[in-house]
């Protein structure tokens, strides 16, 4: 997927989605339910993703059969409410990034190359995310209703803590993108590019997918 850039200069994260509108930024869906035997259910789940000269853009647009945002504070199991997330390798050491966020915007960020000993992002590193939901911030009990939502969120480089990027112009990296929701009247397990194994599990960055950064 080519990852086009546009520039935000004086734009708050709650106008992101017009701006990503304006600059015909395409979506694109997450509906691979790769365990569809014991988790069948496929919520209308896409995102949108943008870059800038100093951060990544991300717009997601939800629409399921139930919805909670039980977790308010960051680095809280927010995967467990309705989530979305971003996995993302921004180097060549295998070390990637999973940014995750809930319905109201309460993000979870780790950093390692596999699934153990990850490390989480500081709240001073987590601060400087940029967050944006059509359901606001406030902890949400699951509402068992149709219920549309998106979020928004401006990812500044300097996010990625363990690495030190400066510019992601004409670079080929990879990543994945996932909606779930462990603990929600029908849990779920959907991705962007396929994740062909016997069991859920997001932390498989051999199956991740290629996005290619504008060179300008």
């Amino acid at each position: 997927m080519k990852v086009r850039k546009i520039s935000i200069a004086n734009v708050q994260v709650n106008a992101l989605p017009k701006l990503l509108d304006e600059a015909k930024i395409d979506f694109q869906p997450i509906d691979n339910a790769n365990w569809s035997e014991t988790y069948p259910y496929k919520p209308k789940a896409e995102f949108r993703i943008a870059y800038t000269d100093d951060a990544i853009l991300l717009h997601y647009k939800v629409k399921e059969a139930s919805v909670r945002g039980k977790y308010s504070k960051d680095n809280d199991p927010v995967w467990t409410d309705a989530c979305v997330e971003f996995f993302f390798i921004p180097a060549s050491d295998g070390v990637y990034y999973n940014i995750e966020c809930n319905c109201i915007g309460t993000i979870l960020l780790g950093a390692g190359s596999s699934r153990a000993h990850r490390e989480r992002a500081s709240q001073v590193v987590m601060d400087k995310v940029q967050r944006w939901s059509s359901l606001g911030c406030k902890p949400l009990d699951e509402r068992l209703r149709e219920t549309s939502w998106e979020v928004a969120l401006i990812i500044p480089y300097s996010t990625f803590f363990k690495h030190h990027i400066t510019s992601l112009d004409g670079k080929t990296l990879r990543g994945n993108f996932y909606k779930c929701g462990d603990e929600l009247q029908t849990p779920h397990f959907l991705s962007w590019k396929p994740i062909p194994i016997e069991k859920p599990d997001f932390h498989r960055p051999d199956f991740f997918g290629t996005l290619e950064f504008e060179s300008r």
